[in-house]
């Protein structure tokens, strides 16, 4: 071997880098320190990656005697790489879980100075308890029905025809094919006909829930959203009933000062049907050209709802006789309803779960 690589190619040298090089990535704390003991000991300038490049200048079998030492060694070096390399990971991921870890039972004291940060429920669950709370009191029952619904439910029971724009797949999420006859329901109402088969009158309940329509998410509008309509069945009930109801309804809702309007309108399941209105809470229904309301758009009114008496061949269908029984219904958006209450303007800040805007609304207990 000559003199000027002796010492770097020696069985010696090449044992000691080795054992340096295992002793340093041992002692390693972290997957940095790992990566500058890599370039250290692996990498282009480290003493077994110099000692390589010196074989060419030996001959024969010391070359190849040399060669196989330094490619042990190299091999021994990674493999204690990755080894440590996988250990170390193993530990951050840990350290990771313990440092995040939340402990949903501990009850964290609001108000204090430096206590974390306390979530909130969100507006729409508090809302829609209020308003069960609202008709409970009224003598009403909560009822609840499948998201994933039948066609006929969603559709046919509630007198909407076989050829209605809504029932397309541009309207409606239909869970495999037209032809399945299941379908993401478009509003609650199949709660209603799924509670006048399975009672007799008189029926008072309350739908409230998820309902699905194929809108794209803007400012208004959102292809999931929550509703919460109503069904009223018994003897001799008249529209002078269904306003006088929602009007206790939208008085529990923004206070004794709303009022409301009904503007005739059509709609299958019910006949005669209205659209209910609020008078603006902004300019009170007194907005013009040179005072321009943005929330009513000058007209005076705000679109809250639908509503109007149940069809008889609705209630036909349900196997209720509609020449003794009458009955009203409603429907009404939560989200619409949380944004006049709190004048909340964007959709988005609905669906996004910022703790930011939801805090605003506290627990809501």
């Amino acid at each position: 071997m000559s003199d000027i690589n002796s010492t770097a190619l020696s069985h010696e040298s090449i044992a000691t880098a080795l054992a340096k090089a295992l002793s340093e990535i041992k002692s390693a704390k972290n997957l940095d320190e790992l990566k500058t003991v890599r370039i250290n000991h692996a990498g282009d300038k480290s003493e077994i990656a110099l000692a390589n490049r010196t074989i060419g200048n030996l001959q024969g079998a010391e070359k190849a005697e040399v060669g196989k030492r330094i490619g042990e060694a190299r091999n021994q070096i990674r493999i204690a790489l990755d080894q440590r390399t996988d250990e170390l990971q193993s530990e951050r991921e840990e350290s990771i879980l313990i440092e995040e870890k939340v402990d949903v039972t501990q009850v964290i004291a609001s108000g204090r100075r430096n206590s974390q940060a306390v979530g909130a429920r969100h507006p729409l669950t508090t809302i829609a308890e209020h308003i069960s709370d609202v008709f409970i009191a009224m003598g009403y029952e909560v009822a609840e029905g499948p998201e994933a619904e039948a066609e006929w439910f969603n559709f046919d029971a509630l007198n909407i025809s076989e050829d209605h724009p809504s029932r397309s797949s541009t309207d409606t999420f239909y869970l495999e094919s037209l032809d399945s006859g299941v379908v993401l329901r478009t509003q609650t109402s199949p709660v209603q006909m799924r509670a006048m088969l399975e009672s007799k009158p008189p029926i008072y309940v309350i739908a409230p829930g998820k309902v699905f329509r194929t809108d794209e998410l803007d400012a208004t509008h959102t292809p999931v959203f929550h509703q919460v309509e109503g069904l009223a069945v018994d003897k001799n009930l008249t529209m002078s009933d269904l306003k006088g109801t929602l009007d206790h309804f939208a008085k529990s809702m923004f206070g004794p000062g709303i009022e409301t309007r009904f503007r005739p309108s059509f709609f299958p399941f019910t006949e005669p049907s209205a659209e209910l209105d609020l008078k603006c809470f902004v300019c009170k229904g007194e907005s013009n050209k040179k005072n321009y309301c943005k929330t009513c758009r000058n007209e005076g009114w705000i679109e809250w709802g639908g509503c109007g008496m149940v069809n008889p061949n609705v209630l036909e269908t349900a196997g209720i006789d509609s020449t003794k029984f009458s009955g009203f219904a409603f429907g009404i958006g939560l989200e619409r309803t949380l944004m006049f209450r709190y004048g909340i303007t964007d959709m988005h800040d609905l669906v996004e779960a910022d703790i930011r805007f939801t805090s605003r609304f506290g627990l809501g207990i």
